[in-house]
C-alpha cells in the first residue's frame, strides 16, 4: 500500500504493483505486439512482391511499422483506456498520475518513447534495476513522467463505514445517486476517514471541495447550514444501505420497494436546531464571505449548530500523516455548507 495525495490535499491509499506483475502485463503486450508485427510483415511482403518494388523500400516501411508499434501501442491504448493495455487490463493494472488522477496524453507520450529506450534498446536492465529500487516500483519512463502503475485488485483499507446523520436521514431518503462516481464516494471516504487528524481550517476547506463535487451529481442539494463532513456521511451512508438492500433482495429474487433510512425514533429532517444551552442557530448568511475562524487553540474541537456532538466515526488503525494545509481565511461557501464557530 502507498499513500497518495491528490490535488485536494486528500490521502488516499493505492496498491503499488510490483515488479513481477508489471512483467507478466509487458510479456502480454509483447505478444499482442509480435503478432501483430508479424501479419503486417506478411501482409506487405505479398503486396510488395506483387507490385516489383525495390526491397529497400520494403525494409524501411518495416522498420517504420515497428517504431510505430512500440511507440503507437502504448499510447493509443493507454490513452483511450486511461492507462490501460490489453497486458494491463488483463492483470489489473493502471497507470495514474503521481496525485492519483488520470494519465494526461504528455505522460503517455513520455512512457511510451522511454520505453522504447529502456525496455527493448537496453533489454530492460534500467527499467528493472529502478523498479527495485524505487519505492513505489517505478521505471525511469515513470519517473520523468510523473506517473505510476498501481493494482486495481489488491486489497484495500477502508476506514469504518459512515454512519447517517439521525437530523439527514429524512432528506437523504430522497437523494439522486445514479451519477456518483466510485471515485468521488472513495475520495469522501478517505476524507471522513482521516477528518481527525485535520484542524477545523482543514476539515472545513477539505471538506468543502469534496462536498462541492459530490454535490454537483447529487441532488437534491443538502438543506442550509449542514456541515461538510455530515453531508458526506449522509450521501455515503444512503448509497451503502441502498447497495445493501439491492443486493438483499437480489439473493431473495425480489425486487426492492423505494424506502428511506429511518433511524429508529427519529423525525424527518429539520432545519438546523441548537444544541442545549445555546441560542438558536440562525440559518448562514449567503453573502460572498464566510464568518472568520476562531483563533487555532479555539478550534481544536469545532462545533456545528444543528449538529451537536456529531463527529464521523475514528478510524480504527493507526493516524496516517497528511500535509499540512492552507491556514488562509477561507473564501465564499457555496451549496450552503456550514463552516464551524
Amino acid at each position: 500500500m502507498s499513500d497518495v495525495v491528490t490535488g485536494d490535499a486528500v490521502v488516499v491509499d493505492v496498491q503499488i504493483a510490483q515488479l513481477p506483475i508489471r512483467a507478466g502485463a509487458r510479456l502480454i503486450d509483447a505478444a499482442i505486439q509480435a503478432v501483430l508485427l508479424l501479419g503486417a510483415v506478411l501482409l506487405v511482403s505479398q503486396l510488395w512482391g506483387s507490385l516489383g518494388l525495390d526491397d529497400s523500400i520494403l525494409q524501411a516501411v518495416i522498420i517504420l511499422f515497428l517504431v510505430l508499434l512500440l511507440v503507437g501501442y502504448p499510447l493509443i491504448f493507454e490513452s483511450l483506456t486511461r492507462g490501460r493495455t490489453p497486458g494491463k487490463m488483463a492483470l489489473g493494472l493502471r497507470v495514474v498520475s503521481d496525485d492519483g488522477g488520470p494519465q494526461r496524453f504528455r505522460q503517455a507520450m513520455f512512457r511510451a518513447l522511454s520505453g522504447t529506450v529502456e525496455i527493448y534498446a537496453l533489454s530492460a536492465a534500467p527499467a528493472v534495476i529502478c523498479s527495485l529500487a524505487h519505492p513505489r516500483g517505478k521505471r525511469l519512463g515513470d519517473v520523468f513522467a510523473g506517473t505510476m502503475v498501481i493494482s486495481e485488485r489488491g486489497p484495500r483499507r477502508d476506514g469504518p463505514a459512515p454512519e447517517m446523520p439521525p437530523p439527514l436521514a429524512g432528506w437523504a431518503a430522497g437523494l439522486e445517486l445514479s451519477q456518483l462516481t466510485e471515485e468521488a464516494a472513495a475520495m469522501a471516504r478517505q476524507y471522513l476517514a482521516r477528518w481527525h487528524q485535520l484542524n477545523a481550517v482543514a476539515q472545513f476547506e477539505m471538506g468543502r471541495r469534496i462536498a462541492a463535487q459530490v454535490a454537483a451529481v447529487v441532488s437534491p442539494p443538502p438543506p442550509p447550514g449542514v456541515p461538510p463532513h455530515a453531508y458526506l456521511a449522509a450521501v455515503l451512508a444512503e448509497r451503502r444501505r441502498r447497495e445493501s438492500v439491492r443486493l438483499e433482495h437480489a439473493k431473495q429474487g425480489t425486487t426492492p420497494q423505494p424506502a428511506g433510512y429511518q433511524a429508529p425514533h427519529q423525525a424527518p429532517y429539520q432545519p438546523p436546531y441548537a444544541a442545549p444551552g445555546q441560542a438558536p442557530y440562525q440559518v448562514p448568511d449567503p453573502s460572498p464571505f464566510a464568518p472568520p475562524y476562531a483563533e487555532p487553540a479555539q478550534a481544536a474541537s469545532p462545533t456545528y449548530p444543528g449538529f451537536p456532538g456529531y463527529r464521523p466515526t475514528p478510524p480504527s488503525g493507526p493516524p496516517v500523516p497528511l500535509p499540512p494545509p492552507n491556514e488562509s481565511t477561507p473564501g465564499p461557501t457555496p451549496g450552503g455548507f456550514a463552516p464551524p464557530v
